[in-house]
């Protein structure tokens, strides 16, 4: 059974410099799920360069009744890269399935959010990602222990108020760690 105090849901993970991956460098990750059965997330600061949230609709013949606002959509992750995943704010539960995260986040990955933001009643706040992060059992515990990642809590300034360019150094900021004086290298004392 995994202790409160290892467990990730709902804290955001801060790639390290020498991050092994680049998909994943200078990333910061809101963790969805974690159990002992593995990890789930979405990179909330990397916006898909070439995808308006207007074409995602028109790809699914959904028609915006109110565009009130504009959404980034983002690469959420390198697992199930043509799915959605809708990460919100709490003031709003899907009819069909929402994951209720913690109090202040839920996430949506049914079509039923897409439709209902396109009419203007979706959630306040929102984080429109395609794919996701995964880590197998133990595998997000074992990369926090080699210095590939921080981890904060999350909160709706960083994810959703945040310029996604400096939500790395604004995740780093909370934790009152300047990006300047991190290392590649992994230590031990």
């Amino acid at each position: 059974m995994r202790s409160e105090s290892s467990d990730f849901t709902g804290k955001l993970l801060i790639a390290m410099p020498g991050m092994s991956d680049p998909r994943f460098e200078k990333s910061v990750i809101f963790v969805c799920a974690h159990s002992d059965e593995g990890a789930m997330g979405l990179i909330v600061n990397k916006p898909a360069e070439d995808l308006l949230f207007a074409d995602l609709l028109e790809q699914l013949s959904i028609r915006p009744l109110q565009m009130t606002r504009d959404v980034l959509v983002h690469f959420g992750g390198p697992v199930e890269h043509g799915r959605g995943f809708v990460l919100h704010s709490s003031d709003y539960s899907s009819n069909v399935s929402t994951l209720e995260v913690d109090d202040g986040f839920g996430m949506t990955a049914t079509l039923d959010i897409l439709e209902d933001i396109a009419r203007g009643a979706g959630p306040l706040a929102v984080v429109m990602a395609l794919g996701y992060a995964g880590w197998g059992p133990g595998q997000l515990e074992s990369e926090i222990a080699r210095n590939g990642w921080l981890t904060c809590d999350a909160t709706h300034e960083i994810v959703f108020a945040t310029q996604a360019d400096v939500k790395w150094e604004a995740a780093l900021r909370s934790l009152g760690v300047d990006a300047l004086t991190l290392s590649a290298a992994a230590g031990r004392a």
